[in-house]
């Protein structure tokens, strides 16, 4: 098993049970629960994903006490859950979010941290990584929409998608395990077990069922409140005693660390954690582009599947995982797909003036990150944006193997 060093780990630990500054000693206890992160693999054989013969609940410390959840069904090997260190809900969900506004959440968000952006039917909504690096999982309604947003630390994966199945709304928290180093989750309503990267049900009652995956996207906070300012934003106040603004996994994102409680060699075809922008393509297969080839050749002009797309990039995005202090961490950009057609014309995009910008050589509008026409014929248009996720590559090589690495 790939382990980190143990200094690393004594500063997550300690860095987790740091309450904040004039909470009461329950925040301590509290806090103590949370010792790693919920977002690592054993591999399994395929006998045991595919023929009934895999390991029962009893292989799985503590599950059977701690969930109803009906272990007879799955579709991967029980083999390959770990523990992450916590209970389940030692890492709190956040289930009734509470929201401000853009410029009450200015006084408590640095301009280049990461931001998850959602727009639901043009409501848009903000979820500082910063937040969510300690919760993992909000449970929200936008737009009357039922959605749940998440990002699994481990694997810097920022997924979102409708919690509605089949008529019935789920809410999600955290199980305390991991698989391929990536978050799972469980709903309330059934104890199925929920891979985080994938939004797909591995164990128990709902087993094989698909959520819907919501295009999001990462953005700084100085973009969001350029594009977004009447935007609501997810605020602190989460009834939770945590370090908001504080990395509990400084030094995480080395590029060529191994990943943390991943149990098999990450895939070597990039650096284990090189962060790559991924677009599933179907079940178990996509097309990834490497950050660096994405900060040198941005705008990217491609063709997926016979649709014509266009990579962005934000060179000015800070990571969440590399200083102590979020705010104080390096520039490592963020990327975003899009379809390059409007109104049934085809564009294709080069650098812009400005850092991020793209201008079309068909009408020579300027377009931001978002996918918007700032200026020029096409001005107020915008581009359909395609579900695609910014994460680290051993994680998405961990769940899909084939996998198009262009660039």
């Amino acid at each position: 098993m790939n382990r980190l060093p143990l200094p690393w780990v004594e500063s997550v630990m300690s860095r987790r049970l740091r309450p904040r500054r004039g909470l009461a000693a329950t925040a301590v206890a509290l806090g103590a629960a949370v010792v790693l992160a919920a977002c690592g693999s054993n591999a399994g054989s395929d006998e045991e994903a595919s023929g009934g013969a895999g390991l029962s609940a009893d292989q799985l410390p503590g599950a059977s006490a701690e969930f109803t959840t009906d272990f007879t069904k799955h579709s991967v090997p029980l083999g390959e859950f770990m523990s992450g260190g916590p209970p389940k809900d030692g890492i709190p969900a956040i289930d009734d979010p509470k929201l401000v506004s853009v410029q009450e959440a200015d006084s408590f968000l640095d301009a280049g941290e990461p931001v998850a952006l959602l727009e639901v039917d043009g409501q848009a909504r903000a979820y500082p990584i910063q937040i969510l690096v300690w919760h993992e999982i909000v449970n929200d309604e936008i737009a009357g929409e039922p959605v749940t947003v998440t990002f699994c630390p481990l694997c810097n994966s920022t997924v979102a998608f409708s919690r509605e199945l089949d008529g019935r709304v789920l809410d999600f928290g955290t199980t305390g395990r991991l698989r391929n180093s990536d978050l799972v989750m469980y709903d309330r309503q059934t104890e199925s077990w929920w891979q985080q990267l994938t939004a797909e049900a591995v164990v128990g009652e709902l087993t094989g069922s698909q959520l819907e995956i919501l295009p999001s996207q990462i953005l700084s906070w100085e973009e969001v409140k350029r594009v977004y300012p009447e935007a609501e934003v997810l605020s602190r106040d989460t009834g939770s005693g945590r370090d908001y603004g504080s990395n509990p996994y400084a030094g995480y994102d080395d590029p060529d660390s191994q990943p943390f409680l991943l149990g098999r060699n990450a895939d070597d075809r990039l650096p284990p954690k090189e962060r790559v922008t991924a677009i599933q393509t179907g079940e178990g297969s996509a097309v990834v582009y490497p950050f660096p080839t994405i900060a040198k050749e941005a705008p990217i002009n491609d063709e997926i599947d016979g649709t014509p797309v266009v990579v962005l990039f934000d060179p000015a995005v800070k990571s969440a995982l590399d200083a102590a202090e979020i705010a104080g961490s390096r520039e490592v950009g963020a990327a975003a797909v899009f379809e390059r057609e409007v109104d049934s014309r085809e564009l294709s995009f080069e650098p812009g003036d400005e850092p991020g910008s793209a201008r079309d050589r068909e009408t020579g509008s300027i377009w931001d990150t978002t996918g918007r026409a700032l200026s020029g014929p096409l001005e107020g248009k915008r581009l359909v944006q395609v579900a695609s996720d910014d994460q680290f590559w051993f994680a998405l090589a961990a769940f899909i193997q084939d996998v198009d690495i262009r660039g």
